[in-house]
């Protein structure tokens, strides 16, 4: 027991930078998101220092990844995450992982719109989307295209493209969303006998 202890806690430096390179950061970006120094970071990645938890909670927090997969302690056999819903301006987010930096899912539910706007608001930003409708009705505007989703319908685009969505159904629409902040595409595939 103590041997595989002893393994955990070595492994945790050199977990901690393949985290780090595998989201593209730095150890100059970490130090300012944690507030650490640059020279600490480094000597815990290479393993001349055993992280403390006050140094472990903060990058966990930064990582947006739970103590447990961020130091790679034994799996307790739970496979479940425990999503903490988010509410912004009357739509619900749920996350349905934890990769930051990216592909990200998300379970996205709009509630009934008090009246159908004419013109949606749309944005722009880096990234890929993909969408699968759950359940409901979804208006969604891609520049000057304008399309109607249905539940079992599914959309993919690139978030360049000026894009805005709504639900115009009678009830809440329930949305399975995809997105890869740096443009990664939703690839299926189908097995063949």
């Amino acid at each position: 027991m103590t041997e595989n202890f002893e393994a955990v806690l070595d492994a945790v430096g050199p977990r901690l930078r393949a985290i780090r390179r595998q989201r593209g950061t730095t150890l100059e970006q970490i130090a300012e998101l944690t507030g650490m120094s640059v020279s600490t970071l480094s000597r815990i990645e290479s393993g001349q220092r055993r992280p403390t938890l006050e140094v472990l909670l903060p990058l966990a927090r930064t990582y947006h990844l739970p103590l447990d997969e961020l130091v790679g302690a034994p799996a307790t056999g739970d496979p479940r995450i425990h999503p903490r819903p988010v509410n912004r301006n009357g739509v619900t987010w749920v996350p349905l992982s934890r990769t930051p930096g990216g592909l990200n899912a998300f379970k996205q539910i709009l509630p009934v719109a008090t009246e159908a706007p004419e013109r949606l608001e749309q944005r722009t930003h880096e990234g890929h989307e993909w969408i699968y409708v759950l359940t409901g009705t979804m208006r969604l505007v891609l520049g000057e295209q304008d399309f109607q989703l249905h539940a079992g319908e599914a959309a993919e685009f690139d978030t360049r493209v000026p894009h805005g969505m709504a639900n115009i159904g009678s009830q809440p629409l329930e949305l399975l969303v995809i997105f890869g902040q740096q443009g990664e595409r939703m690839h299926m595939r189908a097995h063949t006998k």
